[in-house]
């Protein structure tokens, strides 16, 4: 079966996923494909934007030698409570971040990269919309790239393989239960 999956993915072409919207999963959803991807021997490369590292699917994940975590475990704020220069901050580290990721996918020969809250960061003006899409347009032909967040604009959408919305229609949030650990992180 291995040799089978070996000549089926040999002319692969990695494609492009969003995951994106309002509902509870985005993440969830991105990690099982990198758990699959994992459980099938792929290397998996993981950058997280805007967490700080503390959600439980990281936890197990890093256990795994088939996957590395790139960013560290940090303190992080909502960008709308952020100052001015705390943006700034942001920004160049996220550019300068996503530099390192790309180098390191091309170095080591990943094959699955989950770029985690990509499309908030996006959205939230921390990442250059233009680096993201040139980024993505100059990936490894093999790379396979899972992006996530809300709302995903036009051009990211355009490059996109795969779009998953995940739509909120009900969560426990709105009666007032916090989240709880294991379920929501």
């Amino acid at each position: 079966m291995k040799e089978e999956n070996d000549r089926m993915s040999e002319g692969m072409t990695g494609l492009i996923h969003i995951c994106c919207g309002d509902g509870k999963g985005k993440t969830t959803s991105a990690m099982g494909l990198c758990l699959r991807a994992a459980g099938a021997g792929l290397r998996v490369v993981i950058y997280q934007f805007m967490k700080d590292g503390q959600a439980n699917e990281r936890t197990i994940l890093e256990k795994n030698p088939n996957v590395t975590f790139l960013n560290e475990v940090r303190s992080v704020c909502f960008s709308f409570r952020m100052s001015e220069a705390q943006k700034s901050r942001e920004q160049a580290r996220y550019l300068t971040d996503l530099e390192r990721v790309s180098e390191y996918v091309r170095r080591e020969g990943a094959d699955v990269l989950l770029l985690d809250e990509a499309l908030y960061a996006v959205s939230s003006g921390l990442l250059s919309e233009q680096i993201l899409t040139e980024f993505l347009d100059q990936k490894p032909e093999k790379l396979e790239v899972i992006l996530t967040g809300g709302a995903a604009s036009g051009a990211l959408m355009e490059r996109a393989d795969y779009i998953s919305r995940i739509v909120n229609e009900k969560h426990p949030f709105q009666r007032g239960i916090r989240a709880r650990e294991g379920i929501e992180y």
